[in-house]
């Protein structure tokens, strides 16, 4: 007996200490990559990055106040597409889908989540773009908007079986009406992990680089409306990458380091609405 517990005692701390190794590995590896971020773009970042637009090749300076603005409405457009229809699909898959209609819902919803984003760009370009003949924010918006619904319908279908059937029948119970028991009692008690799913959901569509480059394209300058082609950081970070002049990488650097600083205000901020919420009572 004794030896049988020295030998589990061994495995579980070789056990033990190969997952705190792993996980140290996968923390130091995250705050590398941002030690490293912030290093070569916090150097960079000034107040020309936000207020000026971008000067010609080979010139030293200027910003990318349009790409930040623009970034900011194709995701704001993309969210006011996505949400809503990934939101609904969500509602119905957990409180009203069958079996066969269900599965093919869910199925379709997880293959669209693994798509390669260049193929959703590919599609939206040939939907919106082609018809249009030109490109636009309209468009980057509606690429985007396809990677977020279905992140969108899984994470409220998930959220909204988390809820204790009980308080399905005692809202019931009580003669309310099935869409009233949902509005009213289902939706606010699942609401956090909803809004911290689309949350996820939002920030992931924010770097994504490949469909925006086949349907808002970019713009040297402040683009007249959401029918015309509209810069994005993720654009402009990987133009002045790959660009051979030096003072486009430094503001490569910064515009990551920017990118990364507005998701994380947005989360933060986002957080702190929810955790101000009324729960419900017990």
């Amino acid at each position: 007996m004794t030896s049988r517990n020295q030998r589990r005692n061994i495995v579980n701390n070789v056990m033990l200490t190969s997952t705190g190794v792993c996980a140290f590995i996968t923390v130091s590896t995250l705050f590398l990559i941002l030690a490293y971020l912030v290093y070569n773009g916090g150097k960079s970042v000034n107040l020309d990055f936000f207020t000026k637009l971008p000067l010609a090749p080979g010139q030293d300076g200027g910003g990318m106040a349009n790409a930040i603005v623009g970034s900011a409405e194709i995701v704001l457009l993309a969210s006011m597409l996505g949400i809503p229809i990934g939101f609904f699909a969500g509602v119905y898959l957990a409180e009203f889908g069958g079996k066969t209609f269900a599965f093919l819902i869910r199925y379709t919803a997880d293959l669209l989540n693994g798509v390669p984003s260049i193929v959703i760009g590919i599609f939206a370009w040939t939907v919106v773009v082609v018809p249009m003949h030109h490109f636009s924010a309209l468009a980057g918006g509606f690429a985007l908007s396809l990677m977020l619904i279905p992140i969108s319908a899984r994470s409220t279908e998930q959220f909204l079986l988390e809820v204790p059937r009980a308080m399905r029948e005692g809202a019931l119970a009580l003669g309310a009406s099935k869409w009233r028991t949902i509005a009213s009692v289902i939706v606010p008690a699942a609401r956090k992990g909803i809004m911290t799913g689309m949350i996820l959901g939002v920030a992931r569509i924010s770097g994504e680089t490949a469909p925006l480059l086949f349907t808002s394209l970019g713009n040297e300058f402040w683009s007249t409306g959401l029918s015309q082609p509209t810069a994005s950081l993720p654009v402009m970070i990987y133009t002045h990458a790959t660009a051979p002049y030096e003072d486009w990488h430094r503001q490569a650097w910064a515009a990551g380091l920017v990118l990364l600083g507005l998701v994380l205000v947005a989360n933060i901020t986002a957080r702190m609405i929810i955790s101000r919420g009324v729960s419900l009572p017990k």
